[in-house]
């Protein structure tokens, strides 16, 4: 048993001494049992004991709650094993697994080594045979496999096929003892008991009084079982006997069902719904409230009384008072709040009329959802709101059936439920966002929905009864018109929001955005001040939209980095003006550059219409060597690409009148392109600007670095109108532009166009491109220039 000290760390073992390992349970010979070396000593041990190929001795601590336990307080007889596998658990700590081997007595205990290290002697298990050891074993075997046949939960088959395979009774009664439910000392008396017949009948023993205790608790599970039989026996009794009851017109003193009834005679349901409750009402009384049925039922009836069937009374509508929340809530949009009072007092004269439903559309930011709820406020009725973006199932809309599990009305009832109000203000946002599914198409849902001659029966799938929508003031909003089908665009009134200018976002943010993101940050109006320079220069030089959304979070943005200052222990106001923005946000992120994209010939500014406002359009052409091809580039729709057609052969046209060389085209290459090539583009409304930016390049003339144009034009040059002219206008402002030409047949729309805007623009009004042509060149034009003839 000698080690070599360089290769494991310890001086020389000696041959006779074992390495001894303290253990809180008792290992019998023969069993595989894994052990956690929780004590470096312990580690130390079984590192040794893999080296040398030794076998380990595991004994009991006699002091089963010492950390660290010497000789002293361990037992002088244990288990001699062999570890078969050393690893490290999960926690980090390592295991070893061991097989008893045979019994061990330490006669004395060594000392100088990192581990607890004995001699001693290998105690032979004694031979032994004749009736009364085979009769013990017997019994033995017989108490043990009863014991595993009352166990609560099944053994394992290897337990059992061990027990029924045992050799020798020594090797039972360590088996038996070593999976019985004792104390360690009492398996400790077990180990140390090396007569046979002694140790048979001390485990025998102990397996009696276990047993005594299986057998209880298996009487107890019996009696147990046959309670719970005859309560299953009672339970149906008691609905056969409450069958007999309503069979003989008794009622059920069910206290639920009696709230129930009481609840749908309160409801107001009309007729049809009322029967229905009522069947609903007696297949509950016959369903056991044990089945899954009852619970769905319960639910289905607790929805029916739960909604307001009532007609509501009705609320006289103060004009004055609506007029008064909507300019509160709202600067601006003096058309829409106009068109709104007047839906308000058709509502007051015809509070049984089918009112139109209103669809606000507009960019994103200018207010439609808070216009739905100062309605209404106006109204005096309560707002609810349905979002209806990413929508793609029907059922969202209508309701499952009740087939389903977890089944659920739409969202319209749901939210009728949550008004609690017939007559609320329904919001279905984002009405655009809806699209088809596999599970139907929402859109064609919401047709009954919004329909003032259908609603009035709507049916829920889940509800199955009709429910009266026609007092339901219903609004939507959407971003586009395109993506909503023609039929549901039919059933709304349309009301156009278009974007702010930069006057209307500043009375904006000077009366709402400033406090309400002061609120938000926790900060007060003596604390900070944001001058109005300040303000003008966020909406100008770090935003660019048509709402004021993101305004309002730059606006957030600078309050914040005040709002650490206070935190940190600043007691003095603070003054935010335009030099104090770009250290707290930054460069500034929009840039004013229509005089440097039209300081050269072949370069005309459009104005362009988008989903989220107007929007500056720049188009460049260019002229090289070739075969008289055109060269469209810019992500362009088929309408574009059409209109730089038509712009060509325009200007091909009228080459003569313009003093150029017809040759020329069939010379040279002509590329257009649109800059901003990642965003799709198209549309009719930019054939002026092309037709410019072609004269400009051709003639060599530069277009007005402060003119904007739209128009679609025709081959005979006239200029025809077009749409979105505020939002263009309005665009061409934002972005440094002071004159804008505009199509002759569009002059209906300048009353649209605020009047700020009017007042810091020259609107120039265009019949045919000759206008345009006098209107955006520089200078006049010069017959046949030679500059502009055909390369040879």
């Amino acid at each position: 048993m000698s080690g070599d000290p360089s290769s494991s760390g310890v001086r020389d073992f000696p041959e006779d001494a074992v390495v001894v390992v303290p253990v809180s349970n008792v290992i019998f010979p023969g069993i595989v049992f894994p052990i956690v070396l929780d004590r470096p000593s312990a580690v130390a041990a079984a590192q040794h004991a893999l080296r040398e190929q030794h076998p380990l001795v595991l004994v009991l601590q006699q002091d089963l709650q010492a950390p660290d336990p010497g000789p002293r307080s361990l037992h002088r007889m244990g288990t001699l094993a062999n570890v078969l596998r050393y690893v490290t658990g999960p926690d980090g700590a390592p295991h070893v697994a061991c097989q008893g081997v045979e019994r061990f007595e330490i006669t004395e205990w060594l000392e100088g080594y990192p581990f607890i290290a004995a001699r001693g002697r290998r105690v032979t298990e004694p031979e032994a045979a004749g009736p009364e050891i085979e009769a013990r074993f017997l019994h033995l075997r017989s108490q043990a496999l009863e014991a595993l046949q009352l166990l609560p939960q099944s053994p394992p088959a290897e337990l059992v096929s061990a027990v029924e395979g045992a050799s020798s009774a020594a090797a039972l009664a360590d088996l038996v003892a070593a999976y019985l439910d004792l104390q360690p000392p009492e398996k400790q008396e077990i180990l140390e008991t090396v007569d046979l017949q002694a140790r048979l009948d001390r485990v025998s023993t102990f397996l009696a009084k276990r047993l005594e205790v299986l057998r209880l608790t298996s009487e107890i599970a019996q009696r147990t079982r046959e309670s719970l039989g005859e309560r299953q026996r009672q339970t149906l009794l008691r609905e056969q006997m409450a069958a007999i009851q309503r069979e003989l017109g008794e009622t059920d003193d069910r206290e639920e069902l009696v709230e129930l009834e009481s609840a749908i005679e309160a409801a107001g349901m009309p007729d049809e719904v009322v029967q229905q409750a009522r069947k609903e009402l007696r297949r509950l009384a016959r369903t056991p409230e044990a089945a899954a049925e009852y619970g769905m039922v319960r639910t289905y009836l607790e929805w029916l009384v739960e909604l307001p069937w009532k007609a509501p009374e009705p609320v006289p509508l103060d004009l004055a008072e609506a007029r008064r929340i909507l300019d509160e809530d709202h600067f601006g949009l003096e058309k829409i709040k106009q068109r709104i009072v007047e839906h308000l007092a058709v509502r007051r004269l015809a509070p049984e009329g089918k009112a139109p439903i209103l669809c606000f559309v507009g960019p994103p930011g200018v207010g439609k959802t808070s216009l739905g709820q100062s309605i209404a406020r106006a109204m005096h009725r309560p707002f609810v709101r349905v979002s209806l973006g990413g929508v793609h199932d029907e059922s969202e809309i209508r309701g499952h059936r009740r087939t389903y599990v977890g089944a659920l009305p739409g969202n319209i009832i749901q939210a009728i439920r949550k008004a609690g109000r017939r007559d609320c203000v329904m919001m279905l946002d984002e009405i655009d966002k809806m699209s088809a599914g596999l599970h139907g198409d929402p859109s064609a849902a919401l047709l009954e929905v919004l329909d003032p001659e259908q609603n009035a029966s709507f049916r829920d799938n889940y509800l199955a009864v009709p429910f009266d929508l026609s007092r339901v003031v219903f609004l939507t909003t959407a971003n586009m018109l395109d993506t909503i089908p023609g039929p549901l665009r039919d059933r709304m009134e349309i009301i156009q929001l278009s974007g702010y200018t930069a006057g209307e976002k500043l009375q904006i943010a000077e009366r709402f955005l400033v406090r309400r993101q002061l609120e938000a940050n926790g900060l007060k109006a003596d604390q900070v001040e944001i001058d109005r320079a300040a303000l003008e220069r966020l909406i100008a030089r770090y935003t660019r939209e048509a709402g004021v959304r993101s305004l309002e979070h730059e606006i957030g943005r600078v309050l914040r980095h005040v709002a650490v200052r206070f935190a940190e222990g600043q007691a003095d106001p603070v003054r935010i003006t335009p030099d104090d923005l770009e250290p707290i946000l930054g460069a500034p992120r929009v840039e004013n550059e229509v005089a440097m994209r039209t300081s050269v010939p072949g370069v005309a500014t459009g104005l362009a219409w988008t989903p989220v406002g107007g929007e500056i359009l720049f188009i460049e052409a260019t002229r090289t060597p070739g075969e008289g091809r055109l060269i469209l580039t810019g992500q362009l729709g088929e309408v574009m690409r059409e209109s730089a057609q038509t712009a060509l052969s325009l200007v091909k046209s009228r080459a003569e009148a313009l003093g150029l060389d017809p040759s020329l085209f069939k010379d040279s290459d002509i590329h257009v392109h649109v800059p901003a090539g990642a965003t799709p583009k198209d549309g009719p409304s930019a054939g002026v600007a092309m037709t410019m930016a072609l004269i400009s390049l051709l003639t060599d003339r530069t277009v007005r670095s402060d003119t904007a144009m739209t128009g679609e034009i025709s081959l005979r040059g006239l200029v025809l109108p077009v749409g979105g002219i505020k939002e263009k206008v309005v665009a061409a402002a934002t972005a440094g532009v002071r004159r804008v030409l505009l199509p002759a047949r569009n002059r209906p729309d300048e009353r649209d166009i605020p009047q700020e805007t009017r007042e810091q623009l020259e609107l120039v009004w265009l019949e045919r491109i000759e206008d345009a042509i006098e209107a955006a060149l520089d200078r006049p034009p010069q017959a046949k220039k030679p500059s502009v003839r055909a390369v040879d």
